[in-house]
């Protein structure tokens, strides 16, 4: 029996691990496909609205099951913050994601990716959610990882260098096809890619502040996807309406552009978007974005084999750069986090008890930042035992 619950606390504990393991590894298949539906010639703001039509689809119904006796009132604030993941976190992010995919390469785009954490830290700041701390080390910390990564992103850009042939195959899925300014090799098409993978990386990291806040008024993981698929498909679908408005760009057939909107969509906008909302209620948004270095990994594995891109020197560099800063960041955050649990071990929420006393453990041997309720055993003056909920401070 003790074995067991040991096994389950260890399968708890590793569960946001194994999802954003499933995430990752999803994220790298829809970039594959992206860019064979790209060559296949299908129009960008089309893949990105039938992606969350899609979605929406296949969560919506799920939602109303999972989530319909538990689901709390939906307020005009829960709609907004509705609409904004659907913007940063669909449609805006999205289009700008396909666009800078087309122009540059499938690993390019995984690389400059990994920017999202130290986006995110330079937005909380500018909202003055997070404090810079020159003079302590995880201050300091933050601000060289941020640094480290914008001259990865830097040296990505401008810089290649010779080729890595590390593994040679014959299978190009794409068959050397290029849609037009497409071209990933012109320069131009390469810095404006990067401007664009930036916007998108920013967007994205807005999502991830706005869904943590989201979470916390409106628990309800399959409902907030829902709710960003409707609002990321209406968005998306207006965009594709207002720049192609022919009704043969829109058809689907049985080949490479359905595989990838409803992949995308069912997969990747549906049921990953779910893994992400519970890993950021469960961990926050730096967990989630301390596993896109996964990522960058199986895209670079996956368009060197299938599509025949190739890796260059800069491109590693870049890339190592990028994730090095990455993890100095998650370094200091998580050190700021420790200072914090120490100096304000435990916030205790407590229910007045007659003549009621603590017994059992100390408030010390709680741990801080698991996101878990703690109980201690109260007895009253009377020889009752209750339970009391301890509420962590972080």
């Amino acid at each position: 029996m003790v074995m067991l619950r040991k096994l389950c606390n260890v399968i708890h504990e590793l569960k946001p691990v194994l999802l954003m393991v499933a995430v990752q590894t999803t994220f790298a298949g829809v970039n594959v496909l992206y860019k064979l539906a790209d060559n296949d010639g299908m129009k960008l703001p089309i893949l990105v609205a039938y992606r969350f039509i899609f979605s929406t689809a296949f969560i919506v119904p799920l939602a109303i099951f999972v989530e319909r006796k538990k689901r709390p009132k939906l307020t005009l604030m829960v709609l907004l913050q509705g609409f904004g993941c659907g913007l940063f976190g669909g449609a805006l992010s999205q289009n700008l994601y396909v666009k800078a995919l087309s122009l540059t390469s499938a690993t390019f785009v995984s690389s400059i990716n990994n920017l999202i954490p130290a986006i995110t830290f330079l937005l909380a700041v500018c909202f003055r959610m997070e404090r810079l701390g020159w003079n302590t080390s995880h201050g300091a910390a933050k601000i060289m990882g941020t640094v480290l990564g914008v001259g990865g992103a830097m040296l990505l850009t401008f810089y290649k260098g010779a080729d890595l042939n590390l593994w040679k195959t014959n299978v190009d899925l794409s068959h050397g096809q290029r849609h037009a300014g497409g071209g990933q090799n012109s320069s131009s098409n390469m810095g404006l890619g990067s401007i664009l993978v930036i916007g998108s990386c920013t967007s994205y990291s807005i999502w991830l502040i706005i869904q943590a806040n989201m979470v916390k008024k409106y628990p309800c993981p399959y409902s907030v996807t829902a709710l960003t698929s409707i609002m990321g498909a209406v968005q998306a679908t207006v965009f594709g309406l207002c720049t192609n408005r022919h009704w043969r760009d829109w058809k689907l057939g049985w080949n490479v552009r359905l595989l990838t909107v409803a992949y995308s969509g069912m997969l990747a906008s549906g049921l990953i978007y779910m893994f992400i909302t519970l890993c950021v209620q469960m961990r926050g948004p730096l967990f989630v974005s301390a596993f896109n270095p996964l990522m960058l990994i199986l895209v670079a594995i996956a368009g060197s084999l299938v599509l025949n891109e190739r890796l260059h020197l800069g491109s590693v560099l870049g890339a190592i750069l990028i994730v090095l800063g990455l993890y100095i960041v998650l370094w200091g955050k998580n050190k700021e986090v420790k200072k914090v649990a120490q100096l304000c071990p435990v916030r205790e929420t407590i229910k007045e008890l007659d003549n009621g006393a603590i017994v059992g453990e100390s408030e010390s041997s709680f741990g801080v930042g698991d996101g878990e309720s703690k109980h201690l055993s109260v007895q009253s003056g009377n020889d009752e035992s209750r339970r009391i909920v301890v509420t962590s401070l972080v």
